[in-house]
C-alpha cells in the first residue's frame, strides 16, 4: 500500500495509523536506550560543555583546514579546543579594515570561556594570506621578512588586546606556512 502525502491532508486518519504503525515495540525501544544513554551519560546531551585547552582562531583559507589540523594533532589537542574561524585569523580581530567583525570574536571567545573553561588562545595566521593583503595593502605582505614582520605586529596586538579584555587567558601566537611549518611569536 503506498500512500501519496501530497493528496492528504496534515494529520489525516489515515496518515496517523500509519504512522502509528511504524512507532512499534521495536522503535520505543529504540528511543527508550538512547534517552536512557542521555540521562545515564550527560555529555552525550552537552557535549559543548567541559573543561577544553585552547581556543584556536584561524583563517578561512581553503588551503589551511588540513594543516591546521595536522599541527593540533601533533600538540595532542584535537578534541580538545574550540575553535573560530574567520578571515585574517588575528588579523581579522584587530586591523581597522575589519573593525566590525571584532564584536564577534569577543563574543565568541567570552563564550568558550564560558561553556569550554579555555586557560588559553592560539591565534594561528598564515602566510600568503589575502585578508593580510585587504587589510594593510600589498606592500605589508610584498616580501617573507615584510610579511613576517606585518603578522608579527597583528599577532602582537591581538595579544595585547586579549590581556586587556580576557586577562585570565595565556595566548598563544602562531604565523603557518603554505607547507603547515609554524612559527610562533611570543
Amino acid at each position: 500500500m503506498t500512500i501519496n502525502t501530497i493528496e492528504h491532508a496534515t494529520g489525516c486518519s489515515c496518515c496517523s495509523d500509519m504512522l502509528r504503525m511504524r512507532f512499534d515495540r521495536r522503535r520505543f525501544l529504540q528511543i527508550s536506550a538512547v534517552a536512557g544513554a542521555v540521562a545515564a551519560i550527560p555529555s552525550l546531551a552537552f557535549g559543548a560543555t567541559g573543561n577544553y585547552e585552547a581556543m584556536l582562531v584561524t583563517c578561512i583559507d581553503p588551503r589551511f583546514p588540513k594543516p591546521t589540523l595536522d599541527y593540533m594533532r601533533h600538540r595532542k589537542m584535537v578534541g580538545k579546543y574550540s575553535q573560530f574561524t574567520f578571515a585574517g585569523a588575528s588579523i581579522g580581530v584587530v586591523a581597522p579594515a575589519f573593525k566590525s567583525w571584532a564584536p564577534a570574536f569577543w563574543e565568541n571567545l567570552a563564550a568558550s570561556m564560558q561553556l569550554h573553561h579555555i586557560p588559553k588562545v592560539i591565534a594561528m595566521n598564515h602566510r600568503d594570506c589575502g585578508a593580510a593583503k585587504i587589510a594593510y595593502g600589498a606592500d605589508a605582505v610584498a616580501n617573507p621578512k615584510i610579511e613576517t614582520e606585518t603578522h608579527k605586529a597583528a599577532l602582537m596586538e591581538f595579544k595585547k588586546q586579549v590581556a586587556e579584555k580576557q586577562p585570565s587567558l595565556k595566548v598563544e601566537l602562531g604565523l603557518m606556512s603554505v607547507n603547515g611549518k609554524v612559527e610562533m611569536f611570543s
